[in-house]
């Protein structure tokens, strides 16, 4: 098919490859052929973009507009070795046909897993192998990074053109080493750091990290996680864009006065999505977790706050305010000790909000001898709690609820 395609550009996107047809990508890059640039027969290849992203919402070809001229939606754009930044260089110097190259130039976008696994150094060997055959002619875009271990990934990383990154996610590296990958990439939609070891937040590493994201105004998304921000979290949100739209901040430690910062934000206005899950909320007063709910009112759409240890009192004070959160679609507040009347107050408030349709909950004190600790829960009162809400929401009529819980 692919020798044979006769379109500009072809994307896997939304067709399902599973892991015993890995080879079926394989061969599609195999069969990646490099066109010369005078290439007029109606019948030879055409394909100039093979993209093998999974999961990518687009159509398998991207329509043409006009002969001289093919476009690709998804093409490259950011590399000085994209079709786009060649073809542009082309038509303002010299076009003698002694200056002009013998291939045209063309693209292979992929995601990447860095995991150390011999089927990805494999398909990555693979990669670079096609681009060495290409003579200097195909450009390896990489849109989605994830690395597992930045050991693993560290001679990878000399093949890539971290410029095309979009998405990038590293699990267990050093903050220095995330810098340096973060040097080179300003057009990050999604960043995502998890287990980042740093020395001190007081130091030039963490300086340095934070002028990086300063840089990022395209950034819609961070997750940091297992990151200790105590008392850090306003440096970090001056360096963020204002209208980020996900932020995810699970165990990392965050204080009262980060969550009081939080409030005042410029994100406070803007989030569709907050994370605040495994900071533990022990502090008597939750009036900036309430005041960051009533800014959120008119863009938040998910809310977690698991394991907070947050208690009745706790929840009754900041439900009115999300009670205003009109465009909430889900929230998540399981791992919290309270009661079986705060739970049925909590539903009772939430039944209103017709936009919000899952809500995952903790299991009431009730259910357990000792609360949280493991063998103490009693199975048939979680299940007389399950047909209580069940009931609450039929009399409520809201049905399309879906309230879940998870037994430990």
């Amino acid at each position: 098919m692919v020798k044979i395609w006769p379109f500009t550009c072809l994307h896997i996107g939304t067709l399902s490859v599973q892991e015993p047809q890995r080879e079926l990508l394989k061969a599609m890059v195999e069969s990646f052929q490099f066109l010369p640039v005078q290439n007029s027969a109606s019948r030879s290849p055409k394909l100039r973009i093979l993209d093998v992203r999974q999961g990518i919402d687009c159509r398998t070809t991207c329509p043409e507009f006009g002969i001289r001229s093919p476009t690709c939606f998804h093409g490259c754009t950011h590399s000085v070795h994209s079709i786009l930044k060649l073809e542009s260089q082309c038509s303002i110097v010299d076009s003698r046909p002694e200056s002009q190259p013998s291939r045209q130039p063309m693209e292979l976008l992929v995601d990447l897993s860095l995991d150390g696994t011999s089927r990805e150094r494999e398909f990555f060997a693979l990669l670079l192998n096609k681009v060495e055959q290409s003579s200097g002619s195909l450009h390896l875009c990489c849109r989605d990074l994830q690395i597992d271990k930045f050991s693993y990934a560290r001679n990878t990383l000399k093949f890539l053109d971290l410029t095309c990154i979009h998405n990038l996610a590293v699990d267990q590296a050093s903050l220095s080493e995330v810098t340096t990958l973060l040097a080179h990439m300003i057009y990050l939609d999604s960043l995502s750091l998890s287990k980042i070891t740093c020395r001190s937040l007081h130091g030039k590493v963490f300086r340095v990290f934070l002028s990086y994201l300063g840089r990022m105004n395209c950034l819609k998304e961070l997750n940091l996680s297992s990151f200790s921000l105590t008392d850090h979290l306003a440096s970090l949100l001056r360096a963020l864009p204002p209208n980020l739209d996900f932020l995810y901040l699970p165990f990392c430690e965050i204080s009262y006065r980060d969550l009081k910062f939080l409030s005042q934000s410029p994100q406070a206005t803007h989030l569709k999505l907050l994370n605040l899950s495994n900071n533990a909320m022990y502090w008597d007063d939750c009036g900036p977790l309430q005041i960051l709910l009533q800014k959120l009112s008119d863009t938040l759409q998910h809310l977690a706050i698991n394991h907070c240890h947050l208690t009745d009192a706790a929840l009754a004070a900041i439900l009115p305010a999300l009670t205003k959160c009109s465009h909430l679609r889900v929230i998540s507040f399981v791992s919290n000790p309270i009661t079986m009347p705060m739970l049925m107050r909590i539903l009772h408030y939430l039944t209103p909000l017709m936009e919000l349709k899952y809500v995952i909950y903790p299991i009431p004190l009730h259910c357990y001898e000792q609360w949280h600790v493991h063998g103490s829960l009693d199975r048939q009162k979680v299940a007389d709690v399950q047909a209580q809400l069940k009931a609450m929401l039929q009399a409520a009529k809201r049905s399309d609820m879906n309230w879940i819980t998870y037994s430990q």
